[in-house]
């Protein structure tokens, strides 16, 4: 468990402009890995996103005996949080892991994995660090019993660690409450492997990386409205080789930034624009964001683009209902927009971030009012009053990857200088956020260097 970290301090620059490459989509490397760890022959995947989210996917899966190495260099099968990944992956059925699964962080690795290991005859665990083993995994339990899963949880089934024994499962029809991307790919994974099939009706559509990957890999996967149907398999899924796309959540601190600056312009490539996905784009654009989508094309079947951002004028809006599913993950950084923003900013409909990595409604009013914002926290989200400058003084992330980097594009607009303490969670995502920040630097200092850093205990 880390107690404290890194302390980072951000100071204003008088500009900012360059270009960022982005870390590959993180929810799309966790499928893929995983996809192809179920599939027949060999699968090269380029721009593998290099945080830790996915890194403890492919350390469980290595744990249930797939092959997975690292490219260009296969001499070394040891994975390191940083740049840029290619692995390739062989599937060869899946074996009992020898321990329990470890998906540390990452709710995507643990309820995946859960769908997948509800159809395999053995015995599985998995548990995650002390945030994981406090997020709802009750909506996930309740779905793969009705397909006859063996599987439970801590604290009445609703927390991990999960226990699972795998076996035959039937299909579904079912009726989800919650959106929820994870949930949804969990019952689609388990739903591969059941002896009928399995049909989902969500309430509003959620990321859809999982259907398009599998209908790319020949699934017999159908989508109407917001139901999905699902066949399952007759023959094993053949291997698919591609190419990440961008991570938008990890875009969405620079296009936040970039509009947010009195003085910037900040060119982002190759990102993905899944229209699931682009709930930032659109919010920005109707807060009045100069922002503009250039070289659009598709790869591996997702949409990806450049996105050109400059200074802009933003006005506060109402962000909620459908829209939320699409840009979940960047609320945070949206209230530092809605604190710069002209006029009242209101996000409702966002009960969802209370179980995350953190409490991530309480942690962003706390921190960003520490700044000097006008901010009011609601059950589901908050009310801000833009438009009052920030000033800078001691935050913490609370262990949240995306409060640290939230706070630090606060940062850049802040009077004075912003102390980031736990500076280094970053990586669980983004592990070359700090530095793709400097980069940015580009008429005068911008300093986040760490200031100090404490021991792992």
């Amino acid at each position: 468990m880390v107690r404290q970290g890194e302390i980072r301090e951000i100071t204003p620059c008088s500009r900012l402009e360059g270009e960022i490459t982005l870390p590959g989509d993180k929810s799309i490397s966790h499928r893929a890995v995983i996809l192809n760890s179920l599939a027949r022959g060999e699968a090269e995947i380029n721009n593998f996103s290099p945080g830790r989210d996915c890194l403890a996917t492919v350390n469980c899966l290595r744990a249930l005996g797939v092959k997975i190495r690292r490219l260009p260099c296969h001499c070394d099968p040891e994975l390191v949080s940083g740049e840029a990944i290619s692995l390739l992956v062989s599937g060869d059925g899946f074996k009992e892991a020898k321990n329990v699964l470890n998906a540390e962080n990452s709710a995507t690795t643990m309820r995946l994995l859960a769908g997948i290991l509800s159809s395999q005859a053995f015995l599985s665990v998995i548990t995650g660090d002390v945030s994981l083993r406090s997020r709802p995994m009750g909506r996930l339990i309740e779905p793969l019993r009705l397909m006859g899963a063996k599987i439970w949880g801590r604290g009445g089934d609703s927390f991990a660690p999960l226990v699972i024994k795998g076996g035959k499962l039937r299909g579904i029809d079912f009726e989800m409450v919650v959106p929820s991307a994870q949930v949804k790919s969990a019952i689609l994974l388990a739903g591969l492997f059941a002896q009928s099939n399995t049909i989902l009706y969500e309430p509003v559509s959620s990321r859809d990386h999982t259907e398009r990957m599998l209908k790319r890999m020949g699934a017999r996967l159908e989508n109407q409205g917001n139901s999905i149907s699902l066949a399952p398999l007759t023959n094993p899924l053949p291997s698919l080789s591609l190419n990440i796309p961008g991570d938008i959540s990890s875009a969405a601190y620079f296009l936040v930034a970039g509009a947010i600056h009195h003085n910037a312009r900040i060119v982002i490539r190759n990102c993905g624009i899944n229209p699931t996905r682009t709930g930032i784009i659109d919010v920005l654009l109707a807060m009045g964001a100069k922002l503009k989508i250039e070289n659009e094309r598709l790869e591996g079947g997702e949409p990806l683009a450049d996105i050109v951002v400059e200074s802009s004028e933003l006005k506060g809006i109402e962000i909620g209902g459908d829209a939320i599913p699409r840009l979940i993950d960047e609320i945070p950084v949206l209230a530092v927009a809605g604190c710069i923003a002209r006029g009242k900013t209101v996000i409702k409909n966002a009960g969802e971030l209370r179980v995350k990595e953190s409490d991530r409604i309480a942690n962003i009013c706390q921190e960003l009012s520490r700044l000097g914002a006008d901010i009011e926290e609601l059950p589901d989200g908050m009310i801000i009053q833009g438009g009052k400058p920030l000033t800078g003084t001691k935050v913490d992330s609370h262990g949240d990857h995306r409060l640290a980097m939230s706070l630090a594009i606060a940062g850049l607009v802040a009077k004075g200088g912003t102390i980031i303490n736990q500076s280094q969670v970053a990586g669980i995502s983004y592990p070359s956020f700090w530095q793709d920040l400097l980069s940015l630097r580009a008429a005068s200092p911008c300093h986040c260097e760490p200031k100090a850093k404490q021991s792992r205990i």
